[in-house]
């Protein structure tokens, strides 16, 4: 499959996602509007970045979770549709993760008529639960499994039923924090699992190569969910669930800088900011760092 043909630079579209419903910590929703304030994202001189719209969930949708993410998720995924269909490059900032449900499946949406969509999943933890698995009932646990079409239908039914991810064009970096019902349905699926002692091993460079592949490999193109958690909380405190021993941002930085000008990369997201927990606004330069690294220069 040829990846998809689109001018590079193209201007990169930031879409807030105010999700806080899908974690135990609510404040995550105060992510996108933080980093805004912040202007942690810029243009460079070969690449244009404009913030398009917050979404956020109404009064009215916040009777359950469920609701409040499956509500959000349904406008988040024909925000990105629209995005991706003017040719430019949607960067989804979130929020909790429950939202990367509503990213990936516009963007699904978006490339169905050329082909599937690869994935990066950068996190620290896999995300794939579902209500059967789940030890906490958190839905921030589950937008990997919903993806692949395992879960409650009202979060794999979001834009459209049926899964929006092929497992063999899926893989997960810097993984060091899981329980074994969602290691058990990724393992089954055959999802590609780089947990953190691999990537230290053989060193987040050669574990990247090996994402891209797979990723690459029959899609029409493909994207990033980075999980900021998915970073070492000693160098950066403001997420959601921070997990000891993560990746470090310049090594992250580094591996995304591959990635500047490639037609095939087509949307990239960035989760769980939580500006409360944040050291100096610490995490939140780290997050215009991601993606300043794959910006042309």
């Amino acid at each position: 499959m040829e990846p998809a043909r689109v001018s590079t630079p193209r201007n990169i579209i930031v879409i807030g996602a105010a999700s806080g419903a899908g974690a135990p910590d609510p404040a995550t929703a105060d992510g996108p509007d933080a980093l805004r304030h912040y202007r942690v994202f810029h243009d460079t001189p070969l690449q244009h970045v404009e913030w398009d719209t917050i979404l956020r969930v109404s009064r009215a949708e916040q009777d359950t979770p469920l609701h409040a993410v499956a509500a959000l998720g349904a406008r988040l995924a024909a925000e990105v549709e629209a995005v991706l269909s003017a040719g430019n490059f949607p960067l989804v900032v979130g929020g909790d993760h429950s939202c990367a449900i509503g990213t990936w499946s516009g963007v699904h949406r978006a490339l169905a008529d050329r082909g599937p969509i690869g994935l990066i999943w950068v996190d620290a933890h896999m995300d794939s639960h579902t209500f059967a698995t789940t030890p906490s009932g958190q839905i921030h646990g589950m937008p990997l499994a919903a993806l692949l079409g395992h879960g409650e239908a009202a979060l794999t039914a979001i834009d459209g039923p049926g899964a929006k991810l092929h497992p063999e064009q899926v893989c997960l970096i810097g993984v060091r924090s899981y329980e074994a019902g969602e290691a058990a349905l990724l393992h089954q699926l055959g999802v590609r699992v780089f947990e953190m002692d691999e990537v230290r091993r053989r060193g987040l460079a050669d574990v990247f190569d090996e994402a891209l592949a797979i990723v690459r490999q029959g899609t029409a193109g493909f994207g990033v969910s980075v999980d900021l958690d998915a970073l070492d909380p000693a160098e950066e405190p403001g997420v959601g669930t921070p997990v000891p021993g993560g990746l470090r941002r310049a090594e992250l930085a580094a591996a995304l800088s591959r990635l500047r000008g490639d037609p095939g990369f087509v949307a990239m997201e960035i989760v769980e900011y939580n500006p409360r927990r944040d050291s100096g606004h610490a995490t939140a330069d780290a997050a215009g760092a991601l993606v300043g690294a794959i910006m042309p220069r």
